[in-house]
């Protein structure tokens, strides 16, 4: 079975395509959004979802989330005595939707298409492609996000041309696509981005702002009044979705405080933010060579749009009334079952050929003459940015050394014209015959497919000596050895079994608002855990399922009083 998945860095869901539709699989706990988070707890067991972030809230040393942004990069994540890359911390995250999926679709889910932001690199797809891997997928193709929005906007269906920016402001990334739908051809133009802003940065500064005005800067806090008072921000910010103003409260010591951010002030405060909105959509509009009023619809996707100062923001600098009708938690996911049934060449679903863009510029570095002396470090283009792919592109250069024996291509991915500037994706090393500098040519050929996968061949004109090779991120690579021996680690490393979930989420959640209540109140609690306990092991499934409810009741009662600033 093929699902589609939408990875993201605050939330993932899983969809698939069926009876002609796109369908959103629910996860354990009934849910459509599954938190991407993961948690290692005491007993070296996997936690993922809403339940490890309850646990993280109590034990945030042994809780990861946001790791999305370091795709593709070294960072080692330190969760108990477990170290973690954000790939295999994916791969948890991946394994659960897939369980999930396959207890709803009740067959095995082997396949997927997982979207990516469109401004991913190189690295971040190949780390993507690895997480589903280690969950035990074969990811039969990477899409990116907006376009993946786009099909499930139905970008065309009117039957004419339509002219589009998608604008894509999820929890951590941000992309701005240009694309055009002609005659069954969905074609993207231009990409621009940010993988470093997102909602996420949104709440920080909320957060931020909070602390400056009760006068805590500087004042030495523990690590879980620090999570807690993100977690109001994250709440506030989530009030002025549907608001004027929202008020931010927090328990921190027994002392409970409260700041009420109006629209308008949230405006000023996220100015820096929005501002950085700005610079992406410039670029794409002019890689595409066109205006804002060559634009027939904005689209906007991605939970971070739901903010108003946002889409305020979009509409005074572009005159758009940008489209929101689809949920933007969900229509990555929903594009993404588009493109299965699309790939299965599913009847019921018209065809549509996509055309997308290389994201960044793929050259080499290469020695520059000028006049004087020999300059290095130079870079030269041979994929530009924007670029339609699948393509193939090949550029001359000349031997830069008198009696030179190789030529060494290093395959870099940027936009900086100088090369030590750019991403160094990998290299390649060709013999040529010794002789006078500049009298030995190679051609090098850069070949670039819809699933990102880069294929340099060098050849030696002069011998007919040919190499070639698919970058596959040499730093991160690893031996068949060893992948099989972390995903064998990560086999060992239990998740957490399904039919618990419910369970242990009102155990960690009791726990952490116990914590911030009275005596009275924790007695309340501690009696409703008791009653529940009791009922786990002596009552049927029905009657403990009854006592669980009533214990959520409780604690929906208390947080909401504790939010209301009642709370000792």
């Amino acid at each position: 079975m093929l699902v589609g998945i939408d990875l993201g860095t605050t939330n993932s869901l899983c969809a698939c395509y069926m009876d002609g539709k796109p369908v959103l699989i629910p996860n354990r706990l009934g849910e459509k959004l599954t938190p991407s988070v993961v948690a290692v707890n005491e007993e070296n067991q996997i936690l993922v979802g809403k339940t490890a972030h309850e646990y993280g809230l109590l034990h945030p040393e042994r809780c990861a989330s946001r790791f999305k942004r370091t795709m593709g990069q070294d960072r080692v994540y330190t969760l108990g005595d477990q170290k973690f890359q954000s790939e295999e911390l994916s791969g948890f995250v991946l394994r659960s939707l897939k369980e999930d999926a396959e207890v709803y679709l009740k067959e095995e889910v082997t396949e997927a298409i997982i979207s990516v932001p469109a401004y991913f690199n190189d690295k971040q797809r190949k780390a993507t492609k690895r997480a589903g891997e280690l969950a035990g997928l074969k990811v039969s193709r990477i899409i990116n996000e907006p376009t993946a929005s786009a099909l499930a906007y139905g970008i065309g269906e009117s039957g004419k041309s339509e002219r589009c920016m998608v604008f894509d402001l999820g929890g951590g990334t941000f992309d701005v696509t240009i694309l055009e739908y002609y005659k069954n051809i969905m074609e993207v133009y231009a990409i621009a981005g940010d993988n470093f802003l997102g909602g996420e940065d949104f709440t920080d500064l909320l957060r931020d702002e909070f602390i400056k005005r009760k006068g805590f800067e500087g004042r030495v806090m523990d690590l879980t009044s620090y999570i807690n008072i993100r977690k109001a921000a994250e709440s506030c910010k989530r009030g002025l979705s549907g608001s004027d103003s929202s008020v931010m409260r927090v328990n921190i010591g027994g002392i409970s405080y409260e700041e009420t951010f109006d629209s308008g002030e949230c405006e000023e405060l996220f100015e820096p933010l929005l501002e950085k909105l700005r610079k992406p959509m410039e670029k794409s509009l002019r890689d595409a060579k066109i205006t804002l009023k060559d634009l027939d619809r904005i689209i906007l996707v991605g939970g971070g749009t739901r903010l108003p100062a946002v889409r305020n923001y979009l509409h005074k600098i572009t005159g758009f009334y940008p489209e929101y009708y689809l949920d933007p938690d969900t229509s990555v996911a929903v594009g993404a079952a588009i493109q299965c049934a699309m790939k299965e060449r599913d009847k019921q679903v018209d065809e549509v050929i996509l055309t997308d863009v290389c994201p960044f510029t793929l050259g080499t570095e290469v020695v520059k003459d000028n006049g004087a002396f020999e300059v290095p470090g130079h870079y030269l283009p041979i994929i530009e940015r924007n670029t339609v792919i699948p393509v193939s592109k090949t550029e001359t250069v000349c031997t830069a050394h008198e009696n030179q024996k190789y030529v060494t291509v290093k395959v870099l991915q940027g936009e900086s014209r100088v090369a030590s500037n750019n991403l160094l994706l990998g290299e390649l090393t060709v013999e040529v015959p010794v002789g006078p500098k500049g009298k030995e040519s190679v051609e090098i050929t850069y070949t670039y497919d819809i699933n990102s996968l880069l294929e340099v061949e060098v050849k030696v004109l002069s011998t007919g000596e040919k190499k070639k090779v698919i970058i596959q991120d040499e730093e991160n690579r690893i031996s068949e050895e060893e992948a099989e021996q972390r995903l064998e680690r990560i086999q060992y490393l239990k998740q957490n079994p399904r039919e618990d979930e419910e369970n242990i989420l009102v155990m960690f959640r009791a726990e952490r608002i116990y914590e911030e209540c009275s005596i009275a109140d924790q007695n309340r609690i501690a009696d409703k855990i008791n009653e529940f306990e009791t009922a786990m092991r002596t009552k049927t499934r029905i009657e403990a399922d009854s006592v669980r409810k009533q214990l959520h009741e409780l604690l929906d009662e208390l947080e909401n009083r504790n939010d209301r600033g009642f709370l000792a």
